[in-house]
């Protein structure tokens, strides 16, 4: 029997289960080789993270052009862009700590070390989404 299924489908169903398996991995590792991991997914733009926030502008733009069509409800088109936006302002958020988990993923920091806690600033206490 062969799979039917449009390759950019199955595709999207294979990075869904490869998720699946980086998280399993990230539940059993240790500090550092989790601070590898988290590294690699937050960058905001090569990560998951920066990768995801994209994919959903692009399917922000291909909902607004449905959307004017009468094609798709506006509602999608809407849904899909607070998506990317706040998918953006998650990476800017995190962004901030990337420094910190870098410095936990390196070997040196393992050996007696501890990793430099970020001072708080003014503008992020009692921030609420």
């Amino acid at each position: 029997m062969t799979d039917t299924t449009f390759y950019p489908a199955r595709l999207a169903g294979e990075i869904a289960g490869l998720l699946d398996t980086l998280n399993e991995h990230l539940i059993q590792a240790t500090p550092q080789e989790a601070a590898q991991i988290l590294a690699k997914v937050l960058d905001g733009e090569d990560g998951v993270l920066g990768r995801m926030t994209g994919l959903m502008v692009t399917g922000s733009h291909f909902a607004k052009d449905l959307s004017t069509r009468d094609l798709l409800p506006t509602e999608v088109w809407l849904a899909l862009g607070r998506a990317a936006n706040e998918l953006h302002d998650i990476g800017l958020d995190i962004d901030e700590h990337t420094d910190t988990i870098a410095a936990l993923a390196t070997p040196q920091s393992r050996v007696g070390t501890t990793v430099p806690k970020p001072a708080v600033s003014a503008t992020g206490v009692g921030r609420h989404r």
